[in-house]
């Protein structure tokens, strides 16, 4: 099977020392070649998942027990919504690196599958306690999605209510979590209070990540949505 092509300019020596270290398992010309895949999956993966994962599946073909690339394929899977093959490499690369932050993404995974037990399970586990802020954030996120798509979203709104919700500081998951806290209370029922949430998110959305300026808008104008809800969008 033919690799996906390089750019002129990638050398390898892009990626940080510690992932170099890493490839120093590996013959020089291989670890070379597989380097390259690795700077072309975060080159691409934000505007084009689909070529990302492409040179993900070229260097798990050059090098698959070594964990960053398992890692590095299997955030492109997911980012091309190929989720099993996803959670395969993640679960993979986690067993070989001992790395739990990749634990919200494979909740997210399990979820994705129509497991939602599964990523209520990760999000409680002992593992689980071993996150960074941003990991449990994230993690929670993923467990409320859970939640609702059990019918439970009392227990969604609980599961997102922590200091962060509130926090000031400008953080990658303000947005998602406010959003993801406006869809449970809309699910709830409770209108006005989503009104706010979803300003809020929309706030804090820099990005433009998620549709909270325009659900607030829809909510404002008619005082509920005439749409189907979708809880947390991906």
């Amino acid at each position: 099977m033919a690799s996906p092509a390089i750019d002129a300019d990638v050398t390898g020596t892009e990626l940080d020392r510690p992932v170099l270290a890493e490839l120093r398992t590996l013959p020089t010309d291989l670890a070379e070649a597989v380097a390259k895949h690795l700077i072309m999956i975060g080159r691409l993966l934000e505007d084009d998942p689909e070529r990302a994962w492409e040179h993900g599946k070229a260097a798990t073909r050059l090098a698959s027990r070594v964990a960053m690339v398992r890692e590095a394929s299997g955030f492109a899977a997911y980012r091309c919504g190929e989720y099993a093959i996803a959670l395969s490499d993640l679960r993979a690369a986690r067993r070989m690196s001992g790395d739990n932050s990749m634990l919200p993404i494979i909740a997210d995974c399990e979820r994705a599958l129509d497991r939602p037990l599964r990523a209520i399970e990760l999000a409680g586990s002992a593992d689980a306690d071993g996150l960074d802020r941003d990991g449990r954030v994230e993690l929670r996120i993923v467990a409320a999605g859970a939640r609702a798509d059990l019918g439970q979203f009392e227990a969604a709104l609980v599961t997102l209510q922590c200091p962060e919700l509130t926090a000031k500081a400008q953080t990658p998951w303000a947005a998602r979590l406010r959003y993801a806290y406006a869809e449970a209370l809309l699910r709830l029922g409770r209108d006005s209070e989503a009104l706010d949430w979803f300003g809020r998110a929309a706030d804090a959305d820099l990005d433009f990540e998620t549709d909270a300026a325009e659900r607030a808008g829809r909510i404002s104008q008619s005082g509920v949505e005439d749409e189907d809800i979708v809880f947390f969008d991906e």
